[in-house]
């Protein structure tokens, strides 16, 4: 794909986002607007996966350690084909199997069901070493939020994950700047990110997160890596895409009202018509 035909893609995510969040009346469209062009990129250009075989041993491997932004994921997973758009609507419902958290048992393409903060990249930094134990080639990808790393689970992950210089293993630090309870650097500030892996013996990429370019440059130069795991600290909009929901804390945990809703679809449906005059 081209960056056009991405960010249509990235568009229709943000779409799925929204209108599965309008109908749960509940969920977190905040960071999961934030990271739709990054997971967007990893299923249609970076991944070596295919919808028809979700199960296959040699596909690359994802982890949503952020889980609460679960609908991002469920947002590409159904673009791609893993499962039908129709449900999105069920998101969080009873006896849906598209519940807040991403449930390895029961969604097609969910490698890791997600749990407390902290717990999903220390999954991907086991699956990374268990591949380089298998003699594997597949590479694992994990996408943390910025108020996530203040848990120190990661920072026993990211140890590890140094110590054992996984180069196959690539964690996205979804840095929008914004937690449930604020800036995160008045909540308990992480900063500077990238010292702190770099201290952990990671090979470090700053990016803007929303920007196609320097989200597939940082993914080859992770790859031709060597020797050492990579961070991508990524730099985000919260709420990228919705007008009144972007740079606002208060939308880190709230679905849109109907009336929200109208003008967040609406907003979309123009960024595309945009795109498409291009």
């Amino acid at each position: 794909m081209d960056n056009l035909q991405l960010a249509l893609k990235a568009n229709e995510v943000r779409k799925n986002i929204v209108t599965a969040l309008h109908s749960a009346k509940s969920g977190h469209p905040g960071g999961s607007l934030s990271a739709a062009d990054m997971v967007t990129y990893l299923y249609y250009e970076e991944m070596n996966v295919d919808p028809k075989n979700p199960k296959d041993p040699n596909r690359d491997r994802f982890v949503l350690s952020k889980g609460h932004a679960a609908p991002v994921l469920y947002g590409v997973l159904a673009e791609k084909g893993y499962l039908p758009k129709k449900d999105l609507v069920t998101l969080r419902k009873t006896n849906s199997y598209l519940q807040g958290h991403p449930d390895m048992k029961h969604i097609p393409g969910i490698d890791m069901s997600s749990g407390s903060l902290g717990q999903g990249f220390s999954a991907a930094v086991g699956m990374a070493l268990a591949a380089k134990m298998d003699g594997k080639d597949y590479r694992v990808y994990s996408l943390a939020g910025d108020g996530e790393i203040q848990e120190g689970q990661i920072w026993e992950a990211a140890m590890f994950a140094g110590a054992r210089k996984l180069d196959n293993l690539v964690l996205f630090v979804d840095n929008n700047g914004l937690q449930i309870d604020g800036n995160i650097a008045d909540v308990c500030s992480p900063y500077p990110i990238d010292k702190k892996f770099e201290a952990f013996n990671f090979h470090v990429i700053n990016i803007n997160g929303n920007d196609f370019d320097e989200i597939a440059a940082a993914l080859k130069e992770a790859r031709e890596t060597k020797g050492m795991p990579t961070a991508i600290i990524a730099k985000t909009i919260k709420g990228k895409g919705v007008s009144y929901m972007e740079n606002q804390a208060g939308w880190h945990g709230k679905a849109p009202n109907d009336e929200e809703f109208a003008i967040a679809m609406e907003e979309l449906k123009k960024a595309g018509e945009a795109l498409c005059q291009k």
